[in-house]
This record gives structure tokens, C-alpha cells and sequence, in this order.
């Protein structure tokens, strides 16, 4: 068996938030985890919708960016930004 060759294997320090709230049209589920990594940008894990996406202020003000990553519709979107505005 060929060894395995790691790019990095680090343990950090997180802190996660776990929310739960209904929009007009979908409930969302989400683990909300910060740490040093990615720039200051958090991870968003949708769990109901088993999707996840690293997301900063950038990310919220590009277009399609959250319909994509998390593969909902316009609507629900902008329920889940105007929620992460407040957190990012």
C-alpha cells in the first residue's frame, strides 16, 4: 500500500453556532462554524439540505452565489442572506 502524502492535517480551535429557523418557504437547519481558516470567512452547513459553503460578506453580494451552493431558489435565498448578514 502506497503511503498517504497530506497537504496538512492541523487541529484548530472552532466555534459553532447551531440555528434553526422558518422562512416563508423552507425551514433551515444550520451549523455555523468560525475559525482561523479561510480568511475570516465562515462554513454554513445546511443540514437539512446536507449542503455546505464557505461564506464571507463577498460571497453574500455575489450574484447566485447562495441559490448555487446550496441549490435553492431565489426566494429562499434571500431568506438565508438576509440571516447571514447578520452573522458574516
Amino acid at each position: 500500500m502506497a503511503e498517504q502524502f497530506f497537504l496538512y492535517d492541523d487541529t484548530v480551535e472552532t466555534k459553532t453556532r447551531f440555528v434553526s429557523f422558518m422562512g416563508e418557504n423552507q425551514r433551515f437547519d444550520l451549523a455555523i462554524i468560525k475559525s482561523d481558516r479561510y480568511y475570516g470567512k465562515h462554513i454554513v452547513l445546511n443540514i437539512l439540505g446536507n449542503r455546505f459553503a464557505i461564506i464571507g460578506q463577498d460571497d453574500l453580494e455575489e450574484p447566485g452565489y447562495i441559490e448555487h451552493a446550496f441549490q435553492i431558489s431565489e426566494e429562499e435565498a434571500e431568506e438565508l442572506k438576509a440571516f447571514l448578514y447578520q452573522i458574516v
